[in-house]
């Protein structure tokens, strides 16, 4: 099996394993509250931790239900980093078919999960936020997310994994700027100065402080790209609407702590097809 610094992809799901509890958050796709169930997610390793069954219990005001998953191996929708970091979802973007993806973020005895999912005309249909923490745990809840928090300059590390489980390592570095409704975020990835950075420019939306409605850019052509801040210092970023013939990405973030921001970033070709999976962390520096 492929490894990702000596870890194999199965050791890294091995990282979720225990008794997750918390709730799923539905939201629309403007953050709007449609449903919180409290939930209790279990991980347990079987056989010498050669088998997993997850058992996902939500609890509803009238009922509790339950389903039970096992498995012994990885779907090729899947991939997971070091430290237990992962993203599963579709691998094809298709004509008339339901789309989706589903980011974790792992912080100690916490976890950050986000659903994304697109209906059959490939628009923004629902977010589901799923925030999770062991029984023992003492991290309390992160404030929700608000544009504040990222300005300024930000340093770190990416890895992208391909689906062929190849990888590769490279810095990055970005800063968050805002005058007045206008918003730039500039990234730069990898350590070639030859490669110009790349900048996005974004207008907070009319009505809702924790929407930010970026312009065409390089990297989304005349896709509509989304960021929404959400509970739990986490965002949602992805286009409103897919389409096939123009490369997208869907993303996940959390602030977990002040100075240090997590990123997962599934990206995709113009045939729609899944081609790797990034996890960016960045230590704020000014």
């Amino acid at each position: 099996m492929a490894t990702l610094k000596g870890l194999t992809q199965w050791e890294c799901l091995l990282l979720n394993l225990g008794c997750w509890q918390g709730s799923f958050t539905r939201l629309s796709p403007q953050g709007e509250l449609r449903e919180d169930i409290k939930s209790e997610t279990i991980l347990e390793g079987l056989d010498s931790n050669k088998t997993i069954q997850q058992t996902i219990r939500q609890f509803y005001p009238d009922r509790t239900q339950e389903k039970v998953l096992t498995y012994s191996s990885l779907g090729r929708n899947i991939l997971l980093f070091e430290n237990g970091a992962f993203s599963q979802g579709s691998i094809q973007l298709g004509f008339q078919s339901e789309f989706g993806a589903e980011f974790g973020l792992i912080d100690r005895t916490r976890r950050l999960r986000l659903v994304q999912l697109f209906n059959k005309e490939g628009n923004l249909d629902s977010l589901t936020l799923i925030r999770e923490h062991l029984p023992e745990s003492n991290i309390p809840e992160r404030p929700p997310l608000k544009l504040e928090s990222l300005l300024g300059h930000w340093q770190g590390e990416a890895i992208t994994i391909y689906p062929d489980w190849r990888s590769e390592i490279y810095p990055t570095a970005s800063t968050w700027s805002q005058q007045d409704r206008q918003v730039s975020m500039t990234l730069r990835m990898g350590s070639d100065p030859s490669i110009p950075a790349i900048t996005s420019i974004a207008t907070i939306h009319d009505s809702n402080p924790n929407i930010l409605n970026f312009e065409p850019s390089l990297m989304s052509g005349d896709l509509s790209i989304q960021t929404l801040f959400l509970p739990d210092g986490s965002s949602s970023t992805s286009p409103t609407h897919l389409k096939l013939g123009q490369p997208f990405r869907l993303a996940a973030s959390w602030l977990v702590q002040p100075d240090l921001h997590q990123r997962v970033i599934r990206s995709y070709n113009a045939k729609g097809e899944w081609i790797g999976l990034t996890f960016v962390a960045e230590q704020k520096i000014t």
